[in-house]
């Protein structure tokens, strides 16, 4: 690039960064020039642009697609910490597109949302579901191990303070979650979305309830299914390949109900179906956690093209707090408790992002580099989007009131107290505090 050029693209950068508050970093291009934010501190992470196009996708045509893309591509990489790169592009991307731009973008989407509509069918319809959650989980298991811990919990874990191991995090979150839903032995438990099985396993073991989780992802029944053999847990757990809209309230229903990092696949237009199925397969007296994403209301607005969208969750669509609530409402629950773990989310984005770039070499054996370069930069922007406030994750118990008795205590001490195992049962909550786990 000649030195006129260099000339007229550091205007434009100093242009677009003039208000620019976060950390320090610099840009360098394919020919060795760079240009540093801040003249006063070292950068804290360089941004690399191999080709003209990747320029263009940074500056001049921004979006988060095209410098996804980009990523994947290597015609960016990134030096020093990944982190702070979402704070630049997310002041990128709040300065407003040209006109034209946002036309040709616009364009772009529909045609996309098009195909998969052609070869999938409608969105959120019981085969196009499928497939989203094949693409985005139907990875080896040997893949997500590495990075995810013993408990294989792919979703937010429970921090007592920011150093925790994430496995002690993970067992934490798992036995908080059974504490909010107060399990008893001998209850029938259902985990609507259960992943690799890490809580159905964890309420049947530590809580002795006949559990039963349900997920879309062959892979995921697959693995579940032999964690639940190899602890000698079949008599009291089960793990199906099934939809949650095929479930029969005529046929079964359970005592506590656990949806974790599910229903973000559900959408807005099936979030009143969703909450109200729950609703009928949920005993009277009984309650549901409702464990998941949610956007702010002031975040980018719904619809928007997206990295995700497009590469990670295709048809994820986040809804806010109150369109998730003003749904389980409608379906006839009753709000019991609603907590947000934001910040435990960042933090568990962030111990995944360690041990992911930590295990590079030994993923690589098993996905190609552009998967893993996916969760790379799917995971560190989520961390980022957590840390702004984007979205948080919510877990909101809701019970299904049986005449008005929700046969729940008047405090949550009990979700908390260390458990005294060599004192009687006291009261209605002696069996499962008797055989909960302490909480550290």
């Amino acid at each position: 690039m000649a030195e006129a050029a260099h000339a007229r693209f550091s205007k434009t950068l100093e242009a677009m960064f003039r208000d620019y508050d976060g950390p320090p970093f610099s840009i360098r291009l394919w020919d060795g020039w760079r240009w540093n934010s801040s003249n006063d501190a070292e950068p804290v992470c360089t941004i690399v642009l191999a080709t003209p196009k990747a320029a263009k996708a940074l500056v001049l045509e921004a979006s988060q697609v095209a410098m996804g893309e980009a990523f994947l591509q290597k015609t960016i990489e990134i030096e020093g910490d990944i982190f702070p790169v979402f704070t630049v592009t997310e002041h990128i991307l709040r300065h407003p597109l040209p006109l034209r731009d946002r036309l040709l973008r616009n364009i772009a989407r529909a045609g996309f949302g098009l195909s998969r509509r052609l070869t999938q069918g409608a969105r959120h319809s019981p085969r196009r579901d499928r497939a989203a959650i094949a693409y985005h989980y139907n990875q080896p298991l040997e893949f997500f191990r590495p990075w995810l811990g013993r408990t294989l919990a792919y979703s937010c874990a429970y921090f007592e303070n920011a150093a925790d191991a994430l496995d002690e995090a993970q067992e934490r979150k798992l036995e908080l979650i059974c504490r909010k839903l107060r399990l008893e032995p001998g209850e029938r438990f259902l985990d609507v979305g259960c992943g690799w099985g890490s809580l159905v396993l964890h309420a049947a073991a530590r809580h002795h309830v006949h559990a039963c989780g349900i997920t879309l992802s062959r892979e995921q029944a697959k693995a579940a299914e032999q964690r639940i053999a190899d602890q000698g847990l079949g008599a009291c757990c089960e793990v199906r390949l099934q939809d949650y809209r095929d479930l029969d309230p005529a046929g079964e229903i359970f005592d506590k109900i656990a949806s974790v990092g599910m229903y973000e696949h559900v959408g807005l237009s099936n979030l009143h179906a969703y909450f109200g199925k729950v609703y009928r397969l949920l005993k009277p007296g009984g309650v549901f956690l409702n464990h998941g994403i949610a956007r702010s209301p002031a975040s980018m607005p719904r619809g928007s093209d997206s990295f995700i969208g497009r590469y990670v969750f295709p048809d994820s669509e986040l809804v806010t707090l109150t369109e998730a609530i003003t749904a389980a409402e409608s379906a006839g629950f009753e709000v019991r408790d609603v907590e947000n773990l934001r910040e435990h989310y960042e933090l568990t984005l962030r111990c995944w992002v360690e041990a992911l770039t930590r295990a590079k070499p030994m993923l690589l054996e098993h996905v190609p580099e552009v998967t893993y370069r996916i969760w790379l930069l799917y995971m560190s922007g989520c961390a980022a989007a957590f840390r702004r406030g984007d979205i948080g994750v919510y877990q909101v118990l809701l019970s299904r009131p049986e005449k008005g008795d929700t046969r729940l205590p008047l405090t949550r001490r009990d979700w908390y107290e260390p458990t005294r195992t060599d004192q009687a049962p006291d009261g209605a909550l002696g069996a499962s505090r008797k055989s909960a786990v302490v909480l550290n």
